[in-house]
């Protein structure tokens, strides 16, 4: 997807009015009207209602600009932190991450990193556990943090946790009042939405393999990219969604998580590098990951 258009469709969710949009953007309003069409088509969707003084966003445009706002200001840190590599003797050290880990430990590991590795430049990256394969073959990234068993040589694997599934469903579904954990056949006469797409295999591929193993098969499945979306899509109707029960950390009124009885519904954090990396700030993030998690699973984190 082009930034560049990311920028000119905040600048109208910004504005609502293209005419100002485009004044602020030192630009002609309808080189912007073209460039916010062409970002339509892109998506597959209307992102903004030209009927309403002042513009107004569609559902499909409110759920684009909550992510188009990260991954700018996502993009302003990269930069930043590529100007301030320059200065000698700063090791760059960068963490990729799955969504869905900071909702768990991940942010207190990282914590505790950044406070004992002060002579390293940490950073961090989202992309998929697929992705981080990639990355670390590249040296795009030093470890990963994912949920998906991806078999390869040249990556040494490091399971942390195991983590338990609940369902998102709406605040008002009739499952909430049972007061108990609920079997995935009681969900799966409605529609089920996974994430994230279209990074394949992924953690959508572990939520599809537990039903599976289970005997069972979704009346249909939404495929999404993000977690958030997926939780956006459970509060307007349009199914329940899986998810780590970390992500209980995600309060919305209009959502409620229900635990899983099935066997199966667990979810693993996984801590990925490459084989025969032996730097001192790993090895400082090995230590402190196993310790929290550790410490956690015996009720003292």
């Amino acid at each position: 997807m082009d930034l560049r258009r990311l920028r000119y469709f905040v600048a109208v969710a910004r504005e609502r009015n293209f005419t100002r949009a485009a004044q602020s953007l030192n630009m002609a309003q309808p080189p912007l009207s073209r460039q916010i069409r062409l970002l339509e088509d892109e998506v597959g969707a209307e992102l903004v209602d030209r009927s309403c003084r002042p513009l107004k966003l569609t559902e499909a445009g409110r759920l684009l600009h909550e992510q188009a706002v990260q991954v700018l200001a996502g993009m302003e840190q990269i930069q930043s932190m590529v100007g301030r590599l320059s200065d000698q003797g700063v090791r760059r050290f960068v963490i990729g991450f799955v969504g869905s880990t900071l909702y768990g430990l991940l942010p207190q590991v990282i914590r505790r990193f950044r406070e004992e590795s002060t002579s390293a430049d940490v950073s961090l990256l989202e992309c998929s556990s697929v992705e981080q394969i990639t990355a670390l073959k590249e040296g795009r990234i030093d470890v990963g943090f994912g949920r998906l068993r991806v078999e390869d040589p040249a990556v040494r694997r490091i399971v942390l946790a195991d983590e338990p599934l609940v369902a998102a469903v709406p605040a008002d579904h009739p499952l909430v009042s049972v007061g108990r954990a609920v079997h995935l056949s009681e969900l799966l006469v409605e529609p089920l939405i996974v994430y994230p797409r279209p990074a394949r295999p992924s953690y959508a591929d572990q939520v599809l393999g537990a039903i599976h193993d289970l005997g069972l098969s979704a009346a249909k499945v939404i495929e999404v990219r993000e977690l958030q979306t997926a939780i956006g899509l459970v509060a307007a109707y349009a199914g329940f969604a899986v998810v780590p029960e970390s992500v209980q950390r995600l309060r919305r009124d209009d959502i409620r998580y229900l635990p899983l009885a099935d066997r199966g519904a667990r979810s693993p954090i996984m801590m990925v590098h490459r084989s025969g990396d032996v730097t001192p700030e790993l090895a400082t993030l090995i230590r402190i990951s196993c310790e929290i998690h550790a410490s956690a699973a015996h009720g003292h984190g």
